[in-house]
């Protein structure tokens, strides 16, 4: 899933997650917040580490998806050369582009974390959708309006 910081992405994700598990399908769920928490707790907010979060996102997810697990991302992967590399890794097949669209300025409203505003202030740097472009998917295979 791909969208604004604030759009719905994780809420979305684990409702699909508590679905799929009831019917008995095996999940993992992954967000910014288990990703950058650990793996990827090197890297920061610049187009090259972006890029490189959803690299090796990616590469996980292919591997979950190898053992017989559905693995649902909620990222905000930015821009369409990133979704697109996302798609190469972990295969075309097993790749749907949810875009869980919400408007900034709703987004801002449901910042529990305060990030817009941090941003606002020039607090935080390279934050999507205020001092870094968001590419919005032009044909998702999913869009969600969460406005």
């Amino acid at each position: 899933m791909t969208g604004l910081s604030g759009s719905g992405k994780t809420t979305v994700g684990l409702n699909i997650e508590m679905e799929l598990n009831k019917r008995g399908f095996l999940t993992q769920i992954l967000d910014g917040d288990n990703i950058r928490s650990g793996i990827n707790n090197n890297l920061g907010f610049s187009e090259e580490d972006r890029y490189e979060n959803i690299r090796r996102i990616s590469e996980v997810s292919k591997l979950f998806l190898n053992c017989g697990i559905i693995c649902i991302n909620s990222f905000i992967s930015p821009t369409k050369e990133i979704r697109d590399m996302a798609k190469d890794i972990i295969g075309e097949e097993n790749f749907i582009e949810v875009y869980v669209n919400a408007p900034i300025e709703v987004c801002e409203k449901r910042d529990v974390k305060g990030l817009y505003k941090k941003a606002r202030k020039g607090e935080i740097k390279n934050f999507t959708g205020i001092d870094s472009p968001f590419d919005c998917p032009l044909n998702p295979d999913i869009e969600l309006k969460t406005g």
